[in-house]
């Protein structure tokens, strides 16, 4: 049996989502216990030139429903980067995997010829949808939750390599 398009984004991503949610409590828990401002977290960082736990998230967020979005041939909504507490962010999350749980999968099944232009650092870059979700998107928006994910470790967060990965069923 072959895989679809959407088996390997959608499902993908939501499952990613759902992990970066994990360890985000996790993180919103261990300050709690601490007795610190869960949002001193959101400025962290592993280096000076990376961006914070907040701008991982968002950018992870982003990844995900523009991912699928220009895989889907659709419009993503836009979510404005204004996230300034830990819970605004948490919701961020949420958000984004109710977008992605809404895309009909009817639009990304056998689309996988379907051209994907996009812009980054003034360069227009071509794709086919399938070739942009496995050499772009994913390894991008699993960039971000590994870093969001070694931002909380480095902050002190008790997080593992099964928070980071889940439970397998």
């Amino acid at each position: 049996m072959a895989i679809s398009l959407y088996d390997i984004s959608v499902p993908v991503f939501t499952r990613g989502l759902g992990q970066l949610a994990h360890v985000l409590d996790k993180g919103l828990a261990h300050a709690q216990a601490a007795g610190t401002d869960p949002d001193l977290l959101l400025q962290a960082r592993l280096a000076p030139d990376m961006f914070t736990l907040t701008g991982q998230v968002q950018s992870a967020s982003d990844a995900s429903k523009l991912g699928t979005a220009r895989i889907a041939g659709i419009t993503a909504p836009s979510f404005p980067d204004t996230e300034a507490t830990y819970v605004e962010l948490q919701a961020r999350v949420a958000k984004t995997i109710e977008y992605l749980n809404s895309v009909d999968r009817s639009l990304i099944d056998g689309a996988e010829a379907r051209e994907v232009v996009m812009k980054a650092r003034g360069n227009e870059l071509k794709f086919t949808a399938q070739r942009y979700l496995l050499q772009f998107a994913l390894p991008n928006f699993f960039f971000h939750v590994t870093t969001a994910y070694g931002v909380l470790r480095h902050s002190g967060v008790a997080v593992g390599k099964m928070d980071y990965l889940g439970r397998f069923q």
